[in-house]
């Protein structure tokens, strides 16, 4: 946890004569406060940070700016800071659209809070042949906003990437992803690929002519014959990743790797 990510609720400005606007537009004011309940912060500021009264904390709002407060008070149930300047803007996004063949709950987690940390903007789980049906039941889909806190805490980043489910495979790829493509940027044509251990094209060679804005990566066992060849229809191309077949996790973490070196 590098950043305590707040919701725009948590800070109460007070009433300050001594209120100034610096010229990024950041406001600075004495009397500005901050109130965190959340019991996974504080205890992060307790036990891990080892903070007390008077220590300065990395803070944010969540979808707005990064900046630090003061801790004034601290008890069992509450840190109050005083001193709140938020005064940087969040860490650009990769620029990508990931789209997941739903993966299985175990690592579910891990991969929503790992592409999150890396800037992905746009996180979309569809559903393929290869995907266990059962994994849509899976309670952990209703924890997808505490998972993206957790990886907006890692990245030092505010603003959550947008997510979308998207349980018929098929419509989705019909009706959805050729907008998807189209908004997802600002070059003509926008590019899209789907990872695929058999494509005659590999990730690094196609990336020396640009990186693509949407990338699709399937399940444990990949995309069936049916599956990549929709996907072609509508402009996707296969991209394979080497010689080595990789898990889920592993892929996601290889290929948006590019976006950081």
């Amino acid at each position: 946890m590098n950043l305590l990510i707040l919701p725009a609720a948590a800070f109460e400005p007070v009433i300050s004569q001594e209120k100034t606007c610096h010229s990024n537009g950041a406001y600075h004011a004495s009397k500005h406060t901050a109130t965190i309940t959340d019991g996974e912060q504080l205890r992060h500021i307790k036990m891990v940070l080892g903070a007390g009264v008077g220590d300065t904390l990395k803070i944010g709002v969540l979808g707005g700016k990064i900046g630090t407060g003061v801790i004034a008070g601290l008890d069992d149930d509450k840190a109050v800071l005083g001193d709140v300047v938020l005064d940087t803007a969040p860490p650009d996004k990769l620029g990508v659209t990931l789209i997941l063949a739903l993966p299985r709950p175990k690592v579910l987690r891990r991969l929503v809070m790992d592409m999150t940390a890396l800037g992905v903007n746009h996180i979309v789980l569809m559903n393929s042949y290869r995907t266990d049906k059962s994994y849509w039941g899976s309670p952990l889909l209703g924890r997808l906003d505490e998972f993206v806190l957790e990886g907006l805490q890692q990245g030092v980043d505010t603003v959550p990437p947008k997510i979308t489910l998207a349980k018929r495979f098929k419509p989705f790829v019909q009706d959805s992803l050729p907008s998807i493509i189209t908004q997802s940027s600002d070059k003509t044509p926008a590019k899209a690929v789907v990872c695929h251990p058999y494509a005659d094209v590999g990730f690094g060679e196609m990336a020396v002519q640009g990186l693509p804005s949407v990338v699709i990566i399937g399940a444990e066992g990949g995309f069936i014959p049916y599956e990549i060849e929709l996907l072609r229809s509508v402009g996707v191309q296969a991209v394979g990743l080497g010689k080595r077949i990789l898990r889920t996790e592993s892929a996601v973490n290889a290929v948006l790797g590019r976006w950081l070196l």
